[in-house]
């Protein structure tokens, strides 16, 4: 994707081989007899039944492994180093109880998450505290929680911070420092964060002034520096420059790498592996960290994107003027990726999985900019069919609003051909439970 497009570049459009098709959903869907979607051994029109569209369905087994895969393989490359799930791209209690049995730190960026963290049983010495505006009551939750480490963003959050532990005699917060680095990666402008003019962190003129300052403080403690530079990064290198700019500030205990790490939305995207992604960062930081360091990674997309599945019921099927406009119950109010990043997803009839007629896949919401996908190969469209959507485990349930009165979608988890509503579907009266007479 052009940084700052509207729309992403994509190559013509080739219709992809079932195999392509099967491999953008989790690892291990298959298809039943009757030629159904299965995704973690259960079948969608089953799911369809019991929870209704849309609904968010997550593959349990294939969150699990993708946990695991960070983490073993953090460990086997740079041991006594830290996996911190990002959890703005899925902010779930159930996820976050889920990757806390897992054993994974978890990064929060408000106190919204914070609470969900905690009431998801993650222990708070495993948190690490974000936001580029934390408030008081934010901060003040985060210390009184015991969280193990905040990320200094600006100078206020030192004297914040400083003035919530006044009334702490010899209580230290160990804090880390958010650097800037000036590093541009090939993303979408709103998901870059490393670049100069960006919102979050300090430059290093900044950056060097903040730890020069902390190291004088007798209630804020010193860990390290913090660097993240966006999200949805195809490439391993702005990784790379990252790690450098920041090793030039001196030696520390601990160093905060981010995320970022791409998915594969689309049959085109070709993200680095977490391995190559791993390899990477480790050999850089060997390279120019102090050998005894510890390194904590934030992977969020990248953990959860893949393990997740958008299911709709087709409403109405238009065809006329050269468009094939193919009409579900959801949109832009349970996935705005499309609107606010131009993300480009897949997707497939559930029930008769492969290419077909070249459609454009909208939404029911009242917004032109209301859709899905666009150029989409389905397979013989009608009212009533369900449309499965790949890729949909990160942001889309973070981002999922009530737009037109929209009742946000259940989060279903699927495991071995079993399944449960983690989250139930919202309700007209939640709708109303606000309102004041």
């Amino acid at each position: 994707m052009v940084p700052g497009t509207a729309t992403p570049v994509r190559r013509p459009y080739n219709e992809p081989s079932y195999d392509e098709l099967l491999g953008l959903f989790p690892p291990g869907t298959t298809t039943a007899p009757d030629g159904g979607l299965r995704i973690g051994g259960c079948h969608v029109a089953e799911l369809a039944e019991r929870y209704g569209t849309p609904a968010l369905l997550v593959d349990e087994g294939a969150l699990r492994a993708r946990a695991r895969r960070y983490a073993d393989g953090l460990a086997a490359r740079r041991p006594d180093s830290v996996v911190a799930f990002a959890s703005k791209a899925f902010p779930c209690t159930a996820v976050y109880r889920l990757l806390a049995e897992e054993g994974l730190s978890i990064d929060v960026a408000s106190g919204g998450e914070l609470a969900l963290a905690l009431a998801g049983g993650t222990d708070p010495a495993h948190l690490v505290v974000h936001g580029n505006a934390k408030t008081d009551d934010y901060l003040r939750a985060a210390v009184e929680a015991g969280a193990g480490l905040v990320v200094i963003d600006n100078f206020d959050d030192i004297d914040r911070l400083e003035g919530i532990l006044a009334g702490s005699p010899g209580r230290q917060q160990s804090v880390l420092v958010r650097v800037t680095p000036d590093v541009r990666p090939d993303t979408h402008e709103a998901i870059s964060t490393g670049q100069r003019g960006s919102k979050f962190g300090l430059l290093l003129p900044q950056a060097r002034e903040a730890i020069a300052r902390l190291r004088g403080s007798d209630r804020l403690r010193l860990d390290g520096l913090h660097v993240h530079i966006g999200s949805q990064i195809l490439e391993t290198e702005p990784f790379v420059q990252a790690v450098e700019a920041v090793a030039g500030l001196g030696d520390f205990d601990v160093y905060d790498l981010g995320g970022g790490l791409g998915s594969r939305y689309t049959y085109d995207d070709r993200p680095p592996s977490i391995e190559d992604y791993l390899d990477a960062l480790t050999s850089a930081a060997d390279a120019l960290l102090p050998a005894g360091a510890r390194v904590i990674i934030e992977p969020g997309r990248s953990m959860v994107a893949e393990a997740g599945v958008s299911l709709y019921r087709v409403v109405t099927v238009k065809r006329g003027g050269g468009d094939t406009f193919v009409a579900v119950d959801g949109g832009m109010g349970d996935n705005l990726e499309v609107s606010l990043y131009a993300q480009r997803f897949e997707a497939t009839v559930a029930t008769r999985p492969g290419g077909g007629e070249v459609c454009r896949l909208v939404g029911r919401h009242c917004e032109s900019g209301d859709r899905l996908s666009a150029g989409v190969p389905l397979l013989d469209p009608r009212p009533g069919d369900l449309i499965a959507v790949p890729v949909t485990g990160a942001y889309t349930y973070a981002l999922s609003n009530n737009y037109n009165g929209a009742r946000r979608p259940p989060v279903v988890f699927c495991r071995d051909g079993q399944h449960r509503a983690v989250v139930r579907r919202e309700t007209h009266e939640d709708l109303m439970r606000r309102d004041l007479p």
